[in-house]
């Protein structure tokens, strides 16, 4: 007997792993599974991992995330957020989903889009991975060619650069040079969390507009 995906729960902070998945049982798992979902995906090879995260790891979504929109507008730098939009290649048998995507070198190739198809649209420019909850599928990532990947964790915040297929730790961000990234986000997210949200970003604006203008 074979099983409807709406029989199967996962709940917060867990992961289901499922094999064997042909790239049109994914699409059709995918369009089931609607836009308006908390769980995330990744895909690789037949292997399909199903996790729900937990509300911690929302919240440092949101607040990672935030914070770069606000960057990048003091910034005066054109950009189109996508999100966790899935990001798949049926060529390279790959997808995943980031806990946020941005375009930026490459916005003007995705103005007006809807869905992301890497077959023929350039990668996101940074994704961002809260790893809370669940493991950053470097493998998958590096397949689908983004350049840049932020991974949060409760340490703090890494960057990854792909260089010649593989991610190597670095220091700054090529999206953001001569900018303490790393620092500010480590700096900024923790406050969020002590002063609250909203004085945590006017903190954080107020930063930026002082050491960049």
């Amino acid at each position: 007997m074979l099983l409807e995906l709406q029989q199967i729960i996962v709940h917060p902070g867990q992961q289901m792993l499922l094999k064997d998945i042909s790239w049109q049982q994914l699409e059709n798992i995918l369009e089931e599974m609607g836009e308006r979902r908390a769980a995330r995906i990744s895909y690789s090879n037949g292997w399909l991992e199903i996790m729900v995260p937990l509300a911690e790891h929302e919240k440092d979504k949101e607040i990672v995330g935030d914070l770069v929109k606000i960057l990048l507008a003091i910034l005066d730098v054109d950009f189109e957020p996508f999100g966790s939009t899935t990001l798949k290649n049926e060529r390279m048998r790959q997808a995943v989903e980031p806990d946020t995507s941005f375009y930026i070198q490459n916005q003007g190739a995705v103005i007006g889009k809807n869905r992301i198809d890497l077959n023929i649209d350039p990668p996101p420019d940074l994704a961002i991975e809260i790893d809370i909850t669940s493991r950053t599928r470097f493998d998958n990532y590096a397949i689908l060619g983004i350049p840049e990947l932020w991974r949060y964790q409760k340490q703090g915040l890494e960057i990854f650069l792909l260089q010649d297929g593989q991610y190597v730790k670095s220091p700054f961000s090529p999206n953001f040079p001569n900018i303490p990234i790393v620092e500010l986000v480590n700096e900024y997210v923790p406050q969020c969390l002590t002063i609250g949200r909203s004085q945590a970003m006017r903190n954080f604006r107020s930063w930026m507009q002082e050491n960049l203008q």
